[in-house]
């Protein structure tokens, strides 16, 4: 991987380490705050729902002030609100924070997933992507042991790490990322780039992406509330948020396997949601801590195949120079998810049990994989791009890190030609 690709992942690793305050936050609002469960799930929505401009306008402030100086300012903003919520002594206070704190969360993803589509070739893209999703994984797994040791002392302080680890990681980024130099866009090019929604292939990629996220976001914010209906401890989510992060840093070789690699991005993300529907089936069916471990390892396995293919084909299908904000709109699925996910919880969750809760979610995941092969583009205007690449940049597809940063440099320099508009 390119020198900056490795330098952000190791940010995001740090950033990570703390970033298990989330699926506690209902838990807070309802046990700390006294909240009935339905207060609990709008206050999660509030912030899920903050989460749609913010990814939107973390797209647009990468394409306008730079990949790092938006990252940075995500961070930061989300530390002040993570703290604010830590601070809180009332619902009011824990409801404002939550809203703050989605406005900020989204704003560094844009920039950190375009650094990532426009440093790497093509045919490296899912890798790359799959990569992105260990490193944070990695740090995934420290996070959910210190959110099972700090959740039963105070929940609190699992807000207090997370905003230290993300002020950490905006240090590291400021410090360690060169600065970015965005380039006068091209008239035409910046239209294409400014209407993502117009794009038809993009749009069947959202609608599934959101029903995809909508499964991912019970498995994390509704996962605590769930193991206290089945006696359970709220903290031991940690425990299988953590195997779920371990599985996917040990699973990575998957990824590479001639079978994987061969496969069509419609077939890859089928399979990838049969799996998904065999660990929600686990979770349904298991009342033991062993079965609910093995069930989240299950889980996370369809998860890797998922999010290298999806957010590669994504980058393949922006123009040139508009992978920034077509991350962005696809990332909106995860805003509208956020905003759904824990009212539909917790609506389950106190009217249907826990049994319904995921049984629905799997059968979703049946339906997701029939859909993926009928209605999921394959990525061939990214092929037709870099057949027109310099000779010099395809050859850097196999080249070591300094040539493929070289090749890389100079695909940006090329503004006449519609190549990345970004130099690093």
């Amino acid at each position: 991987m390119p020198r900056t690709v490795r330098l952000l992942l190791l940010a995001r690793v740090v950033n990570r380490l703390g970033a298990f305050s989330l699926p506690f936050l209902t838990a807070l609002i309802s046990t700390d705050r006294g909240a009935s469960l339905t207060t609990a799930g709008l206050v999660s929505a509030a912030f899920g729902l903050a989460t749609i401009p913010s990814r939107l306008a973390g797209g647009r402030l990468a394409d306008r002030i730079g990949r790092r100086t938006t990252i940075v300012l995500g961070l930061c903003g989300c530390a002040a609100a993570q703290l604010a919520i830590a601070a809180s002594a009332s619902l009011t206070w824990a409801v404002t924070g939550a809203v703050l704190l989605g406005l900020a969360f989204e704003l560094y993803e844009p920039p950190s997933q375009a650094i990532i589509g426009e440093s790497v070739p093509q045919r490296h893209r899912v890798r790359a992507f799959s990569l992105f999703s260990a490193a944070l994984a990695a740090g995934g797994m420290g996070a959910g042991l210190l959110a099972a040791l700090l959740g039963r002392w105070d929940l609190r302080w699992l807000f207090v790490t997370d905003a230290a680890t993300c002020l950490a990681c905006a240090l590291l980024i400021r410090l360690a990322l060169p600065r970015d130099r965005p380039e006068p866009p091209v008239a035409d090019q910046d239209d294409a780039a400014v209407r993502p929604l117009h794009d038809r292939a993009l749009l069947s990629v959202l609608a599934t992406g959101t029903a995809y996220a909508l499964i991912n976001q019970q498995t994390v914010m509704t996962l605590p509330l769930a193991l206290a209906r089945k006696g359970l401890p709220a903290a031991d989510a940690g425990l299988l948020l953590s195997t779920a992060a371990a599985t996917t840093v040990l699973a990575q070789p998957l990824v590479r396997l001639p079978w994987a690699t061969r496969l069509t991005t419609p077939v890859a993300l089928a399979l990838a949601h049969l799996v998904l529907a065999a660990g929600l089936t686990g979770y349904a069916l298991a009342h033991a801590l062993p079965a609910l471990l093995t069930s989240a390892a299950v889980w996370s396995l369809g998860d890797l195949l998922v999010m290298g293919r999806a957010y590669a084909l994504v980058t393949d299908l922006a123009p040139p120079g508009g992978s920034g904000r077509y991350l962005a709109a696809f990332g909106t699925s995860w805003g509208i998810a956020a905003t759904l996910a824990p009212v539909l919880g917790t609506q389950l969750l106190a009217h249907a049990g826990t049994t319904v809760l995921w049984s629905a979610m799997a059968a979703l995941c049946l339906l997701l994989a029939a859909l993926h092969l009928r209605v999921t583009p394959e990525s061939a205007r990214s092929t037709q791009r870099d057949n027109q690449l310099p000779h010099a940049a395809r050859e850097a597809v196999t080249a070591p890190g300094p040539v493929l940063d070289d090749a890389m440099a100079a695909r940006s320099s090329e503004g006449a030609s519609g190549h990345e508009k970004f130099v690093y």
